[in-house]
């Protein structure tokens, strides 16, 4: 992205510290995430918030080759939410385990999980499981006491 090549070296800008990146999810929108990235000018003492709107498949352009932090930061916005950095040099899952499926951060992640995780004292070892809801717990009922059942999309 020529914009923050631009805003760190430009000797007017000089925003050479990325704080962080945050993302916003908006399903059903053309550019369903926006992902934000704030800037800080030690320079000037100013932070800037730029703000990049991207599909769910449209990959970004990774900018660890400007900014360290970003090394991290774009490895935790990938696992949280899958948008994909070209270029980045170690981009593998940061906060969720390795055999994890899914982005715990998107809207239709569903808030129980796809696994629970439990200790097996008898084996000494960690059991991963379906997580399985009755579903008389997904009904819910309006102000007329009708049922609803619970929509996931």
């Amino acid at each position: 992205m020529g914009a923050l090549t631009f805003l760190r070296c430009h000797s007017l800008t000089q925003f050479t510290q990325l704080i962080d990146i945050i993302v916003s999810d908006v399903p059903g929108a053309m550019n369903r995430f926006s992902v934000c990235y704030l800037l800080y000018s030690p320079f000037y003492n100013v932070k800037l918030h730029l703000i990049v709107k991207v599909d769910e498949i449209t990959p970004l352009p990774s900018m660890v080759h400007l900014f360290e932090s970003a090394n991290w930061l774009e490895r935790e916005v990938w696992d949280m939410f899958g948008i994909y950095f070209t270029g980045h040099p170690d981009l593998r899952r940061i906060l969720t385990d390795y055999g994890f499926n899914g982005q715990p951060l998107r809207k239709e992640f569903p808030l129980t999980g796809f696994k629970e995780i439990s200790y097996a004292d008898a084996k000494q070892n960690l059991r991963y499981d379906d997580v399985i809801l009755a579903q008389e717990y997904r009904l819910y009922t309006n102000e007329n006491n009708q049922k609803i059942p619970f929509r996931t999309h």
